[in-house]
């Protein structure tokens, strides 16, 4: 009986691992402090749970800070027609999103402004994030 109870144990606490795993809107970002993002693609991380789209931004002295922009699930942004080449290394964009909580420059995306002026939707949706 008490081998039952230690396997159920840990079978629950097992299947509780990605749950606890994946974090919300608010533990990471600040829903008040939108930014907008202008610059180069310099990488495209297309993986799970996010994917992640690197760019370099040039502030008004002409300093280049890089940015890492986190955006929803693969699978989310296909189905709203996205594909794994919509965004490639040296493509102009805007991203819109909120910043991260540590002030690092990291970002949630909401959305990106491709070079054809086209915008795409690029958040994962009931994140907890703020409302568009």
């Amino acid at each position: 009986m008490r081998t039952n109870l230690s396997l159920m144990a840990m079978l629950l606490v097992a299947a509780a691992m990605p749950t606890l795993a994946h974090h919300s809107f608010e533990a990471e970002y600040d829903g008040k402090k939108p930014v907008t993002l202008d610059g180069a693609v310099s990488k495209v991380d297309w993986m799970n749970p996010h994917i992640w789209v690197h760019i370099d931004v040039k502030d008004e002295k002409g300093n280049t800070a890089h940015w890492s922009c986190e955006g929803g699930n693969p699978n989310s942004l296909r189905r709203n027609g996205w594909q794994r080449d919509t965004l490639k290394t040296g493509d102009q964009v805007s991203i819109d999103g909120f910043r991260a909580k540590d002030g690092t420059n990291t970002c949630n995306m909401r959305s990106v402004k491709l070079a054809d002026g086209k915008k795409v939707f690029a958040a994962s949706s009931g994140d907890g994030g703020p409302q568009e």
